[in-house]
């Protein structure tokens, strides 16, 4: 990814969450943790493990399925606050924010959902590259991104389209919501498809292909996508936000191969 350097604001919101990650409450079995860790340019790295010293403790999940625990616990309440407040002083999160609105609203996709898979792929950073090309908030390869909707245009490459949060959310949502209709709702098989490719998913049976990147990776946004649930009162199911139809939450997944695969680049 190309360098810049970080605002004084963005800098100063950089340094309160790098300094949540270390004081959050940690309570519940270890199903579900979630590791993180700011780099030199102020973006923000998720993990479903340690995979490296850099990364500390954000919060330690237990098990959850949204379907069978209705119920959060005033605890459980305060700490997903803290997480939600820590994305809430990103400038690069608040300049998102309406085009993730929108495309939520659009596709159905649950706005927490595309919240938590854009923290996870490129930590909001609109300008992120990954070593084999994917590009922006939401990581495309340029060839998903025709696939759906994005082409260069007289005054801007594929590329430069893709580094706009305009053009980028509502594709990624898009791709997404594809997956989602794809796989029957199955959020899980939806989001290792995104990170591995559907061939994958498809020769893996149906299922979590077994490359420890994957597993990680949907693990991350599940762990993520719990944590940014709407706040409701104790007692209360988990809402969609802007009307957007929600996918169920299971929090349970294989434990990680040893294998590995590189993010979306099989066909």
């Amino acid at each position: 990814m190309p360098s810049h350097a970080c605002s004084p604001t963005r800098r100063i919101g950089h340094r309160l969450l790098a300094a949540g990650l270390l004081c959050l409450g940690l309570a519940g079995a270890a199903h579900a943790d979630l590791w993180a860790f700011v780099d030199a340019r102020g973006v923000t790295h998720f993990a479903a493990e340690q995979l490296d010293e850099r990364y500390t403790l954000f919060f330690r999940g237990s098990s959850f399925d949204s379907e069978r625990d209705t119920g959060v616990p005033a605890q459980t309440q305060a700490a997903r606050g803290r997480v939600q407040s820590y994305f809430d002083v990103l400038p690069t999160y608040k300049s998102a924010q309406p085009h993730l609105r929108r495309a939520a609203a659009r596709s159905g996709v649950d706005y927490a959902l595309l919240k938590a898979v854009i923290a996870t792929e490129s930590g909001f950073d609109t300008q992120a590259v990954s070593p084999k090309g994917a590009l922006g908030l939401m990581q495309l390869m340029p060839a998903t991104a025709e696939r759906f909707g994005v082409a260069p245009t007289g005054a801007r490459s594929l590329a430069q389209q893709l580094h706009d949060p305009a053009v980028n959310v509502p594709a990624g949502a898009r791709y997404l919501r594809h997956l989602l209709d794809l796989y029957g709702g199955q959020l899980e098989l939806a989001l290792a498809a995104y990170n591995a490719g559907e061939g994958a998913v498809r020769r893996a049976g149906q299922k979590i292909p077994p490359f420890r990147e994957t597993q990680n990776y949907v693990k991350t946004v599940l762990a993520l996508y719990r944590q940014l649930q709407p706040l409701a009162p104790v007692g209360a199911a988990p809402r969609a936000e802007s009307g957007a139809r929600s996918s169920r939450i299971r929090m349970t997944l294989p434990g990680s191969a040893s294998g590995t695969f590189d993010e979306k680049r099989e066909p």
